[in-house]
């Protein structure tokens, strides 16, 4: 694995240096002005806060953000297009949206202040994760709507970065790419990563021979034994960046390549709780729950308490003043309950990684046949020389052994299913269909 150069004190920014008394006391006075902007300008604001018998200028201090009620996808699609918004339209610089496979898009809008603060946020995610000023930066997420390719693009420019903004798919097209350009940074899925590895062995590429030094992966869960998987066959550095559309996009947070030990939240511009997901209660820091985010600075669309679904926990800093993130395990809106028993897609891709012979391409299918529910995992064997019988039989007694959950398993050839160019698709639910 390669050496990535050292970041010196004066590379940081100051608040990743600040103490954290200080740290607190900036995002108390953010938090205040927050609350008023979106009271004053977003009449869903006035209405839910006034609902909940609450005002801005109750807020004293951080403690009291519990008292204010939460925000949800729902009232983000409710409000459609622009009824977020907290300026006039003619100020927004920018309008990102979700793809709204699931209902209406989720809009998120940008001031030109806004933008100047995501490049800001999105360099420094890039630095902890060991990309440095002069890189060359290939940039693998999609680009338009979707927040992730133009998210990292203006981040890298900000940190003084060669940007090739290659979006995603053509496969062939980006080894072809890697090849040529040399890049020493990658951001791109974890998942369409392996299908960029899977691309190069197929050209005869050795994934070990590039240029590439540094993968910045995110916009999906993914597990330390993924990470393990790419580094090995890439030998490079795997980190995670995390973000979502709603609070900004990637860049509220990303891992220290010397740690690789949680995500660092930029606390000076986000705001991080995390709760009981059924009760809503703010639970201590160390506890795991449902992630929970207030915006600190954004202009055009503050989010107040958004509930991410995300699952983690929070765990103090370690060589910054900001609180880390424990990879997320999953969300509580892809938690698969089979038969009473609550299982995510991360902990069998976590299982699978461990049996040899194996690929890190897989699908959970749930079905109902007869009232009860079942879970299939459709998993691709490495190779055709692999034992299929004894591969799924081992995937389906370590699951049940781990889990307590009986699966079936149908291991199929190399190749079979279909590759995401973006965020992978885990879960098959066929339990509606007719």
């Amino acid at each position: 694995m390669s050496q990535l150069p050292a970041v010196r004190p004066t590379d940081l920014d100051p608040m990743e240096q600040a103490p954290l008394a200080e740290l607190r006391a900036l995002q108390t006075e953010r938090m205040s002005w927050t609350l008023h902007h979106a009271y004053a300008n977003v009449p869903h604001y006035q209405r839910a806060f006034d609902a909940a018998g609450v005002h801005p200028d109750d807020f004293k201090d951080l403690a009291d953000l519990k008292r204010f009620p939460f925000t949800a996808k729902q009232d983000l699609r409710e409000n459609y297009p622009f009824g977020m918004f907290a300026v006039p339209r003619e100020q927004v610089a920018r309008i990102h949206a979700s793809s709204g496979t699931t209902g209406k898009a989720t809009v998120v809008g940008y001031t030109k202040a806004d933008l100047e603060h995501w490049a800001a946020v999105g360099a420094r995610s890039l630095r902890a994760a060991g990309v440095r000023p002069g890189d060359r930066v290939h940039i693998a997420y999609g680009y338009g709507l979707f927040t992730g390719g133009l998210g990292v693009h203006y981040g890298a420019e900000a940190l003084g970065c060669t940007v090739i903004p290659v979006s995603g798919g053509m496969t062939a097209r980006q080894v072809q790419l890697i090849r040529d350009f040399e890049p020493e940074a990658i951001c791109v899925t974890p998942s369409y990563l392996l299908a960029i590895l899977d691309e190069m062995e197929r050209q005869g590429v050795d994934p070990q021979g590039t240029s590439l030094r540094v993968a910045v992966l995110g916009a999906e869960p993914w597990t330390d034994a993924m990470r393990a998987e790419i580094e090995d066959r890439l030998a490079i550095h795997a980190v995670d960046i995390y973000g979502l559309s709603e609070v900004m996009g990637p860049g509220v947070g990303n891992e220290d390549v010397a740690e690789k030990d949680g995500t660092y939240l930029w606390e000076d511009h986000f705001y991080p709780e995390i709760v009981d997901p059924a009760t809503g209660e703010v639970l201590p820091d160390g506890e795991r729950g449902e992630l929970v985010f207030t915006s600190l600075t954004k202009e055009a669309m503050p989010v107040i308490r958004y509930r991410t679904r995300d699952l983690t926990r929070l765990l103090p800093g370690l060589s910054r003043p900001m609180r880390r993130m424990e990879r997320i395990t999953g969300r509580s809106d892809d938690m698969m309950i089979v038969r009473g028993v609550n299982l995510f897609p991360s902990q069998i891709e976590e299982e699978l990684l461990t049996v040899a012979g194996l690929a890190p391409h897989f699908v959970c299918v749930l079905t109902r046949p007869a009232r009860l529910d079942e879970l299939c995992v459709r998993v691709e064997a490495r190779d055709s020389a692999v034992d299929r019988d004894a591969a799924a039989a081992r995937l389906a007694s370590g699951v049940k052994e781990r889990f307590g959950v009986t699966i079936t398993v149908d291991v199929l050839g190399p190749g079979t299913l279909e590759r995401s160019q973006g965020k992978a698709q885990r879960i098959l639910d066929m339990r509606a269909a007719p």
